[in-house]
């Protein structure tokens, strides 16, 4: 038994396919599949069912596969612990963000990490927040951003900012009229939320829960950018992250920004790693950089103050002309 027919056996239980399994390793399906038939022969079990078209792994195979993942990423720490040992700050970092935070986070922080870590390989691989959790704990991913609370003993986080949420609604809606609100006033609205899976989606459902807001039903969005659209259609409402409406990100005639005068509706974000993982020390220098962003990233544009009403039609007329 060798590190590598166990890294082959981790591959087929992620990927189910040995055709997938093998190009991850990088050879071919035929040395694959030899070595993992060595492997089952060396230790007497079947590990995997074969079928035409779909590999399951036997309850046993399972099992050793989880306890090879562990062998597997154990053998990489020691290895990073070495290479970091010479070179605290070079190396490659997988990082992985959410959707609805990375695109508008990213243009803000990015040249300040390569103006810190000019050395380092930043990785960035956009995910939900279960696929980020999942990634950490398989050690595909290094590194992960997500929303608090994070309920896992085996990922330590890092607290980074709070960015607050602000109303989106459309130009015509009577609230346009405001220049914020408070969390009371939500409660006859419906909102457009995210499909399932996005964190978005169950924080604003939270927001709504304490405002005795509800959800427009017959539509979920796939993305921000979808709910945005369609607050300008003048479908309907939505909570917007205050970095999603944040320079480079254009800003819309069509839609009008309030913010909370009570309650201030908001998430943490945090970055979360393997309590195990050598990079700590590194990763504590990482997320200090995430917490030097400037305060007015997480505070409300000028933009958002209440316009008089003659001034939106001159500006809609223009937008239109």
């Amino acid at each position: 038994m060798n590190l590598r027919d166990l890294k082959y056996l981790v591959a087929l239980a992620d990927h189910a396919h040995f055709g997938r399994a093998a190009a991850a390793c990088f050879v071919s399906q035929p040395t694959l599949s030899t070595q993992v038939m060595k492997l089952e022969d060396e230790l007497g079990v079947a590990l995997v069912e074969r079928a035409p078209r779909k590999v399951m792994l036997t309850a046993v195979g399972r099992e050793i596969a989880d306890r090879a993942r562990h062998i597997v990423d154990e053998v990489e720490q020691m290895r990073e612990v070495a290479r970091r040992s010479q070179d605290p700050e070079a190396g490659t970092v997988r990082l992985g963000l959410f959707p609805t935070l990375g695109p508008y986070l990213l243009p803000h922080v990015v040249p300040r990490i390569r103006a810190r870590f000019p050395r380092l390989e930043l990785l960035l691989v956009e995910e939900k927040s279960p696929g980020i959790i999942a990634g950490l704990r398989s050690g595909r991913l290094d590194v992960g951003l997500l929303a608090l609370p994070v309920h896992d003993e085996q990922l330590h986080t890092e607290f980074l900012f709070e960015e607050p949420f602000l109303l989106a609604v459309p130009e015509t809606h009577p609230l346009a009229e405001r220049g914020s609100l408070s969390l009371k006033e939500l409660a006859q609205e419906r909102l457009l939320l995210l499909e399932d899976g996005h964190c978005l989606r169950d924080q604003a459902l939270d927001v709504c829960a304490l405002a005795g807001a509800s959800e427009m039903t017959g539509f979920q969005a796939t993305s921000l950018e979808t709910l945005r659209q369609m607050v300008a259609a003048n479908v309907g409402v939505t909570l917007l992250p205050m970095l999603a409406v944040k320079p480079p990100v254009a800003r819309s005639h069509d839609i009008h920004l309030l913010g909370f005068r009570d309650s201030n509706p908001s998430r943490q974000i945090a970055m979360v790693w393997r309590k195990s993982s050598a990079m700590h020390d590194f990763l504590l220098q990482l997320a200090q950089v995430f917490r030097e962003l400037p305060a007015d990233l997480f505070t409300p544009t000028p933009d958002a103050a209440a316009r008089p009403k003659a001034a939106r039609v001159t500006a809609n007329r223009r937008a239109h002309s």
